[in-house]
C-alpha cells in the first residue's frame, strides 16, 4: 500500500512523529509539492495524504489504483471531490481537531484589536515609555469587552467555542447559520447580525454560495466602531472592498488569520494597513492541535483500510 503525502512540513515540520503512518504501508514524504510535480508524484499512489496540495481530475485520473484522498483538515476545497466520487475514491477529512486552538486564536486576535498589547510592547522597545512625561501613555483607543455584541457567522464546534469564550468576558453572542432553527436563541438574520455587532468572527466553510460574500454592501451595514475577524477561509472576504472600507475608516479594524491567496502576492492590498492586524494562518498550528490531526488522519486511513471508513465527504 503506497501512501504518498505531498505536503507534510506544516502538519509536521519536526516534532511529530510518522510513525502511524508508516505501519499502514510504504510512505513516500514530501515536505512541499510544486504544482508541475502533482502528478507525477501521486501516479502511482493507492492513498494520497495532502493538507493544500490541489488535486484536481487530471491527478486523480491519473492514479489508476488510487483508493483514498486523506485531508489534513477540516476544509477540502482543495480535492475534486466530484471526481473523486466518480471513481469510487473516497474522501477523507478530520473535523474535529483544532476547535480549541482555533477559538483560542479568534480571541487573541479580538484582544489585540482591544488592548493593542503587541503595539505597546513595540512602542516601549522604541524608547515612547522612557521619553513620556508620565507614568502611561495611550497610542490606542483602549476596549472593554463587557457589554459589547458578538456576531458569529456559522456556529458549529469552533463558534460554539468561542461563543463560551465571549460569554465569560461579560459579551452578548448573537450568530447566523443556515443550520439555525427559525426562533433559536440567539439566531439572527445575517443582515441584522452584521448591523448590531461590535464584532463579526467568521466560522463558517467555503462553498459556491459563499464566495467573497463580505463585501461593500455587507461591510456597509457594520457599525464604523466594529471589528472584523476571520480564522475560516480568506475566500469568504473581497479584499479590495475590506481594504477600501479599511482605510476610509468605514469600518474601525479586522483581523485576519486567512487571506485568498497563500501566500498572499506582492502589494497585497490588506498588507500594512495600520487598522488590520494579520497573522499566518496559524490559527490551527498548537502542537497539541497538529497531533490530534495528524493521528486522525492515520486512523481515517486505517479505518478506511479496514472496510469501516469514516469521516468521508464524497460518498
Amino acid at each position: 500500500m503506497q501512501i504518498v503525502i505531498t505536503d507534510g512540513y506544516t502538519l509536521n515540520p519536526g516534532d511529530l512523529s510518522w510513525e502511524p503512518f508508516y505501519e499502514l504501508g510504504e510512505v513516500i514524504y514530501y515536505d512541499r509539492t510544486a504544482a508541475a510535480d502533482i502528478g507525477s508524484r501521486c501516479r502511482d499512489s493507492n492513498i494520497i495524504v495532502t493538507n493544500k496540495t490541489p488535486i484536481g481530475a487530471a491527478t486523480i485520473a491519473a492514479a489508476v489504483d488510487l483508493r483514498l484522498i486523506a485531508v489534513t483538515a477540516t476544509g477540502y476545497n482543495m480535492v475534486d471531490v466530484g471526481t473523486a466520487r466518480e471513481r469510487g475514491i473516497l474522501v477523507c477529512k478530520v473535523p474535529e481537531y483544532g476547535t480549541d486552538s482555533v477559538a483560542q486564536h479568534t480571541f487573541a486576535l479580538l484582544l489585540e484589536l482591544c488592548n493593542g498589547v503587541g503595539g505597546y510592547d513595540r512602542s516601549i522597545r522604541e524608547g515612547d515609555w522612557q521619553r513620556s512625561l508620565d507614568f502611561c501613555y495611550s497610542k490606542t483607543p483602549l476596549i472593554e469587552l463587557r457589554g459589547k455584541t458578538l456576531g458569529l457567522v456559522g456556529f458549529g464546534r469552533i463558534a460554539r467555542q468561542v461563543a463560551r469564550i465571549a460569554e465569560a468576558f461579560g459579551m452578548h453572542v448573537l450568530y447566523s447559520s443556515r443550520s439555525a432553527s427559525v426562533g433559536a436563541p440567539r439566531a439572527v438574520p445575517m443582515d441584522r447580525l452584521f448591523s448590531q455587532s461590535d464584532f463579526i468572527s467568521l466560522h463558517c466553510p467555503l462553498t459556491a454560495d459563499n464566495h467573497s460574500f463580505i463585501n461593500a454592501r455587507v461591510l456597509f451595514l457594520m457599525k464604523p466602531t466594529a471589528f472584523l475577524i476571520n480564522t475560516a477561509r480568506g475566500q469568504l472576504i473581497n479584499e479590495g472592498d475590506l481594504a477600501e472600507a479599511l482605510k476610509t475608516r468605514r469600518l474601525a479594524g479586522a483581523a485576519l488569520d486567512v487571506l485568498a491567496s497563500e501566500p498572499p502576492p506582492p502589494g497585497h492590498p490588506l498588507i500594512g494597513l495600520s487598522n488590520c492586524l494579520l497573522t499566518p494562518h496559524i490559527a490551527w498550528m498548537s502542537w497539541e492541535a497538529r497531533h490530534r490531526l495528524l493521528t486522525m488522519t492515520a486512523d481515517n486511513i486505517r479505518a478506511a483500510l479496514a472496510g469501516a471508513p469514516r469521516n468521508v465527504v464524497n460518498l
